[in-house]
């Protein structure tokens, strides 16, 4: 994630922070100092929320052990002021295991919360604080407000919606009933009632549960159109949704050729060849655009291009893999590549276009044969 600073390597499993989370320090501990507390209270408050995001990166690695158990890597965990994210290669399908994933970062909590409230009964004093945060400044209130923090943390998680754990529980409990199109369109929907609601209760002077319905209310949209996408086109390869008719360019050509190419055609991507045929590359419209804003009218292709092994799909890999790099490298197109020869071009648009096709006809797959029918120029 851009802005993000590597903090170490855990578990295998690279650990980042935004770097707005120093603003989200300064604000706690500011805050305290504008407000008349001392600044021993002041430095409390900070180390209470670097131990309650040491919680949540807990809270993640909950999830992440618990999908590697299912054989599935997770990509990086990254702290940010509203939370922590863990990039799983994949969500697990099978319902049983959604289920384990989802409820093993609330588990966490709960564990520490519990942990916790044993201390403070050790110790003889109540589990609830007199005000969180600004209780922080001597060692039973920091306990109290961090346990406190660690409870509401599993009920915000528990909430029956997306992206929260509660939803994704929901949605695998529907779906050892349901087809999981169908159980993630009803936990979507009850996703986006609860939303609602908490807008309206928002409106009422709590503008932070505005905040969390929008959140809740695009989230859960977002969560519906990705498992019905994923799932539309799970049985298919790459060659289902690639082209294979495109036009190509030398990596000697200038940029100016390429505008040419631009404007006289629909194709936005161009596959690079070398002088033997050969594919060496790929140049994207954005590439392109920002080279001629630059003034290199007269570059040379092959400097600008990105090399094919970085943006290279096979047309046997599975559709899905690829649609999911597309969205982690944020980039609009992939190479397909066949024992060395270019036999397609896999775009965002033709993917887009094959699950409308599905959608109607679940069973359509276009056929796709392998042919040296590209254009060069």
């Amino acid at each position: 994630m851009n802005g993000s600073y590597r903090l170490g390597k855990f578990a295998e499993i690279d650990v980042y922070v935004h770097w707005t989370f120093l603003l989200l320090l300064a604000w706690v501990g500011g805050s305290a100092v504008w407000g008349g507390a001392t600044l021993a209270a002041a430095i409390a408050n900070i180390v209470l929320v670097i131990c309650v995001f040491a919680c949540v990166l807990a809270h993640e690695y909950g999830h992440a052990l618990a999908a590697r158990f299912y054989g599935i890597p997770t990509h990086d965990i990254t702290l940010l002021p509203i939370g922590g994210v863990a990039r799983l290669r994949e969500i697990p399908e099978r319902p049983r295991e959604e289920l384990v994933v989802a409820i093993a970062g609330p588990a966490v909590n709960v564990v520490i919360a519990g942990a916790l409230a044993i201390v403070l009964a050790v110790l003889g004093s109540p589990l609830i604080p007199a005000a969180i945060l600004e209780g922080a400044g001597g060692f039973v209130p920091f306990l109290q407000s961090l346990m406190v923090i660690n409870v509401m943390l599993v009920a915000f998680n528990l909430i029956p919606a997306f992206p929260m754990d509660g939803g994704r529980m929901l949605r695998a409990a529907l779906a050892m009933k349901l087809n999981r199109i169908r159980a993630t369109d009803i936990a979507a929907s009850v996703g986006q009632v609860l939303a609602f609601g908490l807008g309206f209760l928002g409106l009422f002077g709590n503008p932070f549960l505005i905040l969390i319905a929008v959140f809740v209310f695009f989230g859960a949209r977002a969560e519906a159109q990705h498992v019905r996408s994923t799932t539309l086109v799970r049985d298919l390869p790459v060659r289902a949704a690639m082209i294979a008719h495109m036009q190509t360019t030398q990596g000697d050509d200038h940029l100016l050729h390429l505008r040419d190419l631009l404007l006289d055609g629909s194709q936005q991507d161009f596959p690079v060849l070398d002088e033997h045929g050969q594919v060496i590359g790929l140049i994207y419209r954005s590439d392109i655009v920002s080279g001629l804003q630059r003034g290199m009218l007269h570059a040379c292709v092959h400097t600008m291009m990105r090399p094919a092994e970085d943006v290279a799909a096979a047309p046997s890999d599975s559709l899905r893999s690829a649609m999911v790099r597309l969205q982690e490298s944020d980039v609009p197109a992939l190479l397909v590549i066949n024992d060395g020869r270019l036999v397609g071009l896999l775009t965002r648009e033709n993917i887009a276009e094959l699950l409308i096709f599905r959608e109607t006809d679940p069973e359509f797959v276009p056929p796709v044969t392998f042919q040296r029918d590209y254009v060069t120029h």
